[in-house]
């Protein structure tokens, strides 16, 4: 086999695992309410929040890199799962126990790439997990703001199953998207007001 046979051998190896995510169900129900969407079909809409609402990134965003964050910033589901923001284990989920078990699944589902994919993919994960630099910052920020459609679309969706309150919204996910996109943050606490009342 020749080296650039190796090399695809390799991208579809990742692109056939990747295709596992399609299964990982995610607290968050489609907009219907008419069943769980899975981190696949989350993904490719957060890839689609960032190309609509490009404008509302601060300066300095590159949307080309937040859409890409966002293509595999999930993918370490396919080996940890999705952890729910509400539930009590998602209020830990920055636990180092969550955090060991993600780089562990990242270094082998981005490691079944060719190295020079593989670096860069996994650099890129890393800076979304980080969400210090503004392209993560923003990425971060639809991240947090896509579930908030999702249940004010659904009635409520998880917010009933986890007991959530204005003031737990606003701490869990407001700070992270107003960090990003401080209108959007705003446009969407008026919704999100509507709804609890």
């Amino acid at each position: 086999m020749s080296a650039g046979s190796d090399r695809l051998e390799a991208q579809f190896v990742f692109l056939n695992e990747a295709d596992r995510l399609k299964s990982v169900l995610r607290a968050t129900t489609l907009h219907d309410g008419s069943r769980p969407e899975n981190s696949g079909e989350h993904s490719w809409h957060l890839a689609l929040y960032a190309l609509v609402l490009a404008d509302q990134a601060g300066p300095g965003v590159d949307i080309g890199r937040v859409i890409k964050m966002l293509l595999i910033h999930d993918l370490v589901e396919i080996d940890v799962g999705d952890v729910p923001i509400h539930s009590a284990h998602g209020t830990a989920h920055g636990s180092l126990e969550t955090k060991a078990a993600e780089a562990q699944a990242a270094d082998r589902i981005f490691g079944l790439l060719p190295a020079d994919m593989a670096a860069d993919l996994r650099a890129l994960w890393e800076e979304f997990e980080a969400s210090e630099t503004p392209d993560a910052v923003f990425a971060k920020s639809l991240d947090r703001v896509q579930p908030v459609m999702a249940n004010l679309m659904s009635g409520g969706g998880t917010w009933k199953t986890y007991d959530v309150t204005a003031e737990q919204l606003e701490v869990r996910v407001g700070v992270k998207v107003a960090r990003g996109a401080p209108a959007l943050w705003e446009w969407v606490k008026v919704k999100t007001a509507a709804y609890f009342g």
